[in-house]
């Protein structure tokens, strides 16, 4: 036996007798270290997360559940099929192309190949859970699902510009992932973390809160770092605050509005509502002057559109022309507490022009009222059926009934070709501003506050 037989055999022994004096340790120490790595390899988001220097806490008001949340946080941590680009055109993002068929009545989009879920599962069409009415999906392949429309809708890719999420909160290529969240009640979301996929991103945290005194409060406690409101007396007590950095944008995204009841006792003349613009005052304080629908960045927006002037005396004339001395000109006025300032305002100017102004705050939408003053959100596309179509029940809340608009309406859902489609969308929004279901009254400055 030479020498380097002997060693073997001597370490051999050596480890043998180790391993017999000590095993229940060493499996102890197996176990404990294997559930270490383990537990490393799946908190290290949560961990990097934790060392990222900058941390913003973000406040929103409202209840969400995890099926709803707020735009502002699925477009952070997820993606959609497609999306709308700087010029208004929708661009594929999962989607790698689309097409038509079955004369416009069938949508076949491909999607992307080598797409992974934020939990690192494969992302296929069959992942694609959409639930539209009256449309038929089918799963052609991993890659590729058609949708099948009952009539041409030329405006079909826009429902898709929703971010896909997968429950609960799981997303694909979006900026973030989220890290963690908590519910109350098993059922509305207290708070999101997010922690973010690229190295100069913020983490990010949102919290929830019933109400702005509590958003308040948490900001002043230093719960949140950071909050967005559209009350300008609001966002104005923070202005001087030396900690505090103050930012003012207008939101093209949201139109007040004064939805005007086109089928009431009172208001189904044209010419009666037509006094209300006429008494409508300056509300530059509060946002920019919206003169239609549709927003100055969308493709369709009409830029010589006519606008009622503030004219108190034509106003009055009117009143005068169209309501005896008999009647009354009572109107029953209709919004929420949030725009209760806004309200009295256009309430002074309606009382002085002649019209009896009974003003209500509510928390829903009334079945039945004379003027309703709220936020609206248009579609990113110009396409309103479903606000002023005479079938649209359940969201016409306006009553409208024309005929001119239903068609114009229709052809614009019809045409693909966007030249034609402009033509049409500039010609509703001449007969809308013209029938006057509603005034559009300016899109509202946004104020972000938020902690240095």
């Amino acid at each position: 036996m030479n020498l380097i037989q002997k060693k073997l055999r001597y370490y051999y022994w050596l480890i043998i007798s180790f391993i017999s004096k000590n095993w229940v340790s060493l499996v102890i120490s197996t176990v404990l270290s294997f559930f270490a790595i383990s537990f490393f390899i799946n908190s290290y988001p949560s961990l990097n997360s934790l060392l990222l220097k900058k941390k913003i806490t973000v406040g929103i008001i409202g209840k969400y559940s995890l099926q709803n949340i707020p735009l502002e946080i699925s477009s952070l941590m997820s993606s959609p099929l497609v999306s709308y680009n700087e010029k208004g055109d929708l661009t594929p993002i999962l989607a790698n192309s689309w097409e038509l068929y079955n004369d416009n009545k069938t949508y076949r989009f491909h999607i992307k190949t080598n797409l992974y879920w934020d939990n690192g599962k494969r992302f296929t069409a069959k992942d694609l859970n959409y639930n539209f009415e009256g449309i038929q999906t089918k799963v052609i392949d991993d890659n590729t699902i058609d949708f099948y429309l009952n009539q041409p809708l030329s405006i079909f890719p826009a429902y898709l510009t929703k971010p896909v999420i997968k429950y609960p909160l799981i997303g694909i290529g979006g900026l973030y992932q989220v890290q963690n969240f908590n519910l109350k009640s098993k059922y509305y979301v207290t708070e999101i973390n997010l922690y973010p996929n690229k190295k100069d991103l913020a983490y990010k945290t949102f919290k929830f809160y019933d109400n702005e005194n509590d958003l308040i409060v948490a900001f002043k406690k230093g719960e949140i770092t950071e909050f967005q409101t559209i009350k300008k007396n609001l966002a104005d007590k923070f202005k001087d605050w030396k900690n505090v950095t103050y930012q003012k944008q207008t939101d093209f995204s949201q139109i007040m509005t004064l939805f005007i009841n086109t089928q009431s006792n009172i208001l189904n003349s044209k010419d009666l509502r037509k006094s209300l613009s006429y008494s409508v005052p300056d509300f530059s304080d509060l946002g920019v002057k919206a003169n239609g629908p549709i927003s100055p960045l969308s493709w369709a927006y009409d830029e010589n559109l006519k606008t009622y002037q503030f004219d108190k005396d034509k106003a009055r004339k009117i009143i005068t022309d169209e309501i005896s001395a008999t009647q009354s000109a009572e109107i029953n006025f209709y919004t929420f507490f949030d725009y209760i300032g806004v309200a009295e305002r256009l309430k002074l100017e309606l009382q002085d022009v002649g019209f009896k102004v009974n003003l209500h705050i509510l928390s829903y939408i009334p079945a039945d009222f004379d003027i309703l003053l709220t936020l609206w959100n248009p579609p990113v596309d110009p396409d309103q059926y479903y606000f002023w179509h005479s079938t649209q029940t359940n969201q016409n809340i306006t009553n409208l009934k024309n005929v001119k608009i239903d068609k114009l309406l229709e052809d614009g859902r019809k045409v693909t070709n966007v030249t034609e489609r402009k033509q049409i969308y500039t010609d509703l929004q001449k007969v809308i501003i013209d029938e006057v279901p509603a005034i559009f009254l300016y899109y509202p400055s946004s104020y972000t506050i938020s902690r240095k």
